[in-house]
């Protein structure tokens, strides 16, 4: 039992060293000088309260005499010079106090600014995408960003919480001190072990909390969503079409049950009989102190007296919780370890790229082919199986099939986002991996699906597709024109330069086709500036179907000369293309022109069928 015991207690030892060293480790970053200002702070900070009883109790001591001796006395004089220096403590502590709440928020900022650009640096090293599609991953990043970005449990709070310790265990061995060289030694060492006691069951308590609420991360996660979705305007619209308000404040007080007894159950286990155990210690010692305090109180003088008693109360009331360092340092750190499990997660995705041989990428003269690749996501079936496709150079080359058939990530293997588990991609008989990542990808211009909206002026939405060129205001303009955008941008606010958020000074919002227009925009931007493949995923599937006859009727003009790979679903779409690869299981099930397919009466012509049947049967119904 005793082993087990000793076990527990050093095995928590080394977890608040590793946990500590971890914390020190991160203070350079917020600056040597201003650490080492901030220490000296603490330090003052915990002599002042011991300066302050010391001269406290020697006041009350000369209290008597210098009554007797009247204020002319020498004794009286002593009295105030004492009084003066309990005065100045007190108010150097009041002074200190804001000075080192304002160091160690800079201290806290600093320390956060520099694990929010770790952070950023491990989420964008990899040049690929498979970090980002690890669920693992992802929730270690979601738990770094989130801890990072409010701050409240975060490194920068750790560190200045470990700082804070230096105050207030400098008052424990001030306190404990001035009761032994008082009173005695072996009552001073009492009344630590005691607060130590206290501490442990403090300190402990937090940790094993806190790894109980990182086991319910994901209830928490649910909680989260479940808080967004009832108070966004995203759902609010169908939550009270279909009166779920009922059932999501339902939803909502199951997740936090599911969440709290745990948490609670832990709470009581942790706190509850340890603190009872820690009390009854704690009132036994403290008793025996104060009653040979007592005993022996015609021993001591009013002064050594008055020591004793309040440096026990001061070192008693050092057993409490610590809130600007507790519940920092226990928890602090875990939105660093975070970061470090996603850098960890990151590095052990990451595709290994072979040295570029080439310096640079050329600019396509025949055909971009897919020689027998083989590709599959982790965890999952393979989604190519020895693919061979070939693009043409100069054409439009579109690719349709069912979803799941591979058509979005052919284009991630396309953009290097993937690496091939097999086979190549070939430009012009040279292997992609052979040009420099960054080369190749100035000669792609691509618009995904879910293209991203970003938060800045309809110019920079535009540019970003050849960031190097976002000073080309002329070419922005021309582009945005040729989309069909132009009169909607003139009704904005600041015209190109009007932010496009609601939330941001003169921003408005796009509806979906119109965002789905700037999208297109940044493509021919890419074009406009480098990009000779320019590849469009569901390229209009916001817009309607006037709207995408005139798309592409002045597209083909504007992409004349480069190599478009077109993803959609809408035969109306791919039949302009010149020609069209039916992907199924993995493989190129058909290829060819419209009419030739339609002719071959396959898969395409079925698909075509099945689509025009539903268009056609939609028209019939409207009309009648």
């Amino acid at each position: 039992m005793g082993g087990t015991v000793f076990r527990s207690w050093t095995g928590t030892a080394r977890e608040q060293f590793a946990a500590r060293r971890g914390i020190v480790r991160l203070l350079p970053r917020a600056g040597r000088s201003l650490v080492a200002a901030l220490v000296v702070v603490e330090l003052l900070l915990g002599c002042l309260p011991v300066v302050f009883t010391v001269a406290t109790a020697v006041v009350l001591g000369r209290v008597p005499a210098a009554v007797d001796a009247g204020p002319d006395s020498g004794a009286w004089r002593s009295l105030v010079a004492v009084f003066a220096v309990a005065a100045g403590a007190f108010v150097a502590r009041q002074v200190l106090s804001p000075v080192e709440r304002a160091m160690g928020e800079l201290v806290t900022r600093r320390v956060d600014g520099r694990v929010v650009d770790e952070l950023m640096a491990a989420s964008l090293r990899s040049p690929g995408l498979g970090p980002l599609e690890d669920q693992r991953a992802l929730d270690a990043l979601r738990t770094a960003a989130r801890e990072v970005e409010f701050g409240v449990q975060s490194p920068g709070r750790a560190a200045t919480g470990l700082l804070a310790l230096i105050a207030r265990y400098t008052e424990l061995t001030g306190c404990a001190v001035a009761v032994g060289l008082v009173f005695s030694w072996p009552a001073a060492a009492a009344l630590v072990v005691t607060v130590l006691l206290f501490r442990h069951g403090q300190r402990g308590g937090l940790r094993r909390y806190a790894r109980t609420r990182s086991r319910l991360a994901a209830d928490q996660r649910e909680i989260d969503y479940l808080r967004d979705l009832a108070g966004g305007a995203a759902a609010g619209k169908e939550i009270r079409v279909f009166g779920l308000a009922d059932w999501l404040r339902q939803r909502l007080r199951d997740t936090h049950l599911r969440y709290l007894g745990p948490l609670w159950a832990e709470r009581r286990r942790i706190y509850l009989w340890p603190f009872v155990r820690f009390s009854v210690v704690a009132l036994t010692v403290t008793g025996v102190v104060f009653a040979v305090v007592g005993a022996t109180a015609g021993e001591l003088t009013l002064t050594g007296f008055v020591l004793v008693t309040t440096a026990t109360l001061g070192l008693l009331r050092l057993a409490e919780h610590y809130p600007e360092a507790d519940l920092p340092t226990a928890i602090g750190m875990r939105a660093y370890d975070a970061v470090r499990r996603f850098a960890e997660h990151v590095d052990g995705h990451e595709e290994q790229l072979s040295p570029p041989r080439r310096p640079t990428a050329p600019e396509p003269v025949g055909t971009i082919r897919f020689e027998q690749v083989s590709f599959g996501y982790p965890g999952r079936r393979p989604v190519f199986d020895r693919l061979d496709l070939t693009i043409p150079v100069g054409r439009c080359t579109a690719i349709v099939g069912v979803n799941g058939a591979g058509k979005t990530t052919l284009v991630k293997l396309l953009a290097r986002l993937h690496e091939p588990t097999g086979g190549r991609i070939t430009l012009d008989g040279v292997d992609i991996r052979e040009f420099p990542l960054d080369a190749w990808r100035t000669r792609l211009g691509v618009i995904f699906q879910d293209f991203a909206r970003y938060e800045a002026s309809v110019a920079d939405n535009v540019g970003l597709g050849a960031v190097a060129h976002l000073d080309d205001r002329v070419g922005i303009r021309e582009v945005v024109d040729s989309v069909g955008l132009a009169p909607a941008v003139a009704r904005l606010p600041r015209g190109l330069d009007t932010p496009l958020a609601r939330h941001l000074t003169d921003g408005a919002e796009l509806s979906g086709g119109q965002w789905q227009r700037v999208a297109l925009a940044r493509a021919l931007f890419a074009l406009r500036h480098g990009a000779r493949v320019v590849v469009l995923d569901e390229p209009t599937a916001s817009l309607d179907v006037r709207a995408e006859a005139g798309f592409f009727a002045g597209f083909a003009a504007l992409a004349e000369g480069a190599t478009t790979v077109l993803i959609s679903h809408r035969f109306s779409t791919v039949r302009h293309a010149d020609l069209i690869v039916v992907l199924e299981h993995g493989r190129v099930a058909e290829q060819g022109g419209h009419a030739e397919l339609l002719a071959r009466d396959g898969r395409y012509a079925e698909l075509f069928r099945l689509q025009a049947d539903r268009f056609v049967d939609v028209v019939e119904g409207r009309v009648g």
